[in-house]
């Protein structure tokens, strides 16, 4: 999943998951998470979420995360869910363990799989997710209102309508290389706090994001790179969608950047999307 660092636990948490019936042995905390802290005990991980989970772009819903586990329990495409529950106001999740390393390359793979992912059905109780030029302006906005600075940005927003796709369909909401897990010849998707139905054009901005590959795999992808992605997407309509939506999702990502203060990530999304048309002159 993530590479192990020192061991560092929490006992009065591991003291609480053995009263509910789990004794984990010798847990080892995981690097790579933004967001929570996670364990690994044998074949088993433990995930606790902070009570506190305000962010603009990505949430971080632990119920969100276990019904979609228990959905795709099964498929490959996830990690098996386990257990559940809660301890001093924060929520704790329990799955299995995957083996493996975060991805690296081969783009066309994460295509097939985003491409499978995207065939499942939705869930009735999932938030929508953005969905055409309108929904991505007004989420941006809302982000850069919170921007010190943000005024540069907003000066950015690109022209042109793209209107909301009328079927959405389950997308996993942060497909970034640091949650596509490579094992046994295989990939599957971990960190799923954010599902939406929504739109699947937004899972291939999320992935090909170069902030987001910056941040997580070291570099951005290249030409090439992105051509094997969008030749191997089974739908070449979602792709040609997430090309007309391509300025609204670099602005967008910009601007979260913007917000974390990731001054270096902010400007690999702004040359990508003044590198885009259309765009505000």
């Amino acid at each position: 999943m993530l590479t192990p660092e020192q061991t560092q636990t929490d006992p009065a948490l591991f003291r609480h998951l053995a009263r509910q019936g789990w004794s984990l042995l010798e847990p080892t905390q995981l690097l790579g998470g933004r967001s929570n802290h996670v364990w690994k005990s044998g074949d088993l991980v433990v995930k606790l979420y902070p009570a506190r989970r305000s962010n603009p772009l990505f949430a971080n819903d632990p119920i969100r995360e276990r019904e979609v586990l228990k959905a795709l329990g099964g498929t490959g495409m996830a990690p098996r869910y386990i257990a559940h529950g809660s301890w001093e106001n924060q929520d704790w999740l329990i799955y299995s363990h995957l083996a493996g390393a975060p991805w690296q390359e081969d783009t066309a793979h994460v295509a097939r799989l985003l491409g499978i992912l995207h065939d499942q059905a939705g869930f009735d109780d999932l938030p929508k997710g953005c969905n055409g030029s309108r929904a991505l302006e007004a989420q941006t906005v809302t982000i850069l209102q919170e921007c010190p600075g943000g005024k540069a940005l907003m000066d950015c927003k690109p022209i042109g309508l793209v209107p909301a796709v009328a079927q959405t369909c389950l997308i996993h909401g942060d497909p970034v290389p640091g949650n596509l897990l490579a094992h046994d010849g295989t990939l599957a998707l971990i960190d799923w706090q954010c599902p939406q139905n929504g739109d699947p054009a937004e899972d291939l901005a999320m992935f090909l994001s170069p902030a987001m590959q910056s941040l997580y795999r070291g570099n951005v992808l290249t030409r090439d790179e992105e051509a094997q992605f969008a030749a191997a997407y089974p739908d070449h309509r979602v792709v040609a969608r997430y090309y007309a939506l391509k300025p609204w999702f670099h602005w967008r990502m910009a601007a979260y950047c913007c917000w974390r203060g990731d001054l270096d990530a902010m400007g690999l999304e702004v040359a990508a999307l003044q590198s885009s048309k259309p765009r505000a002159a």
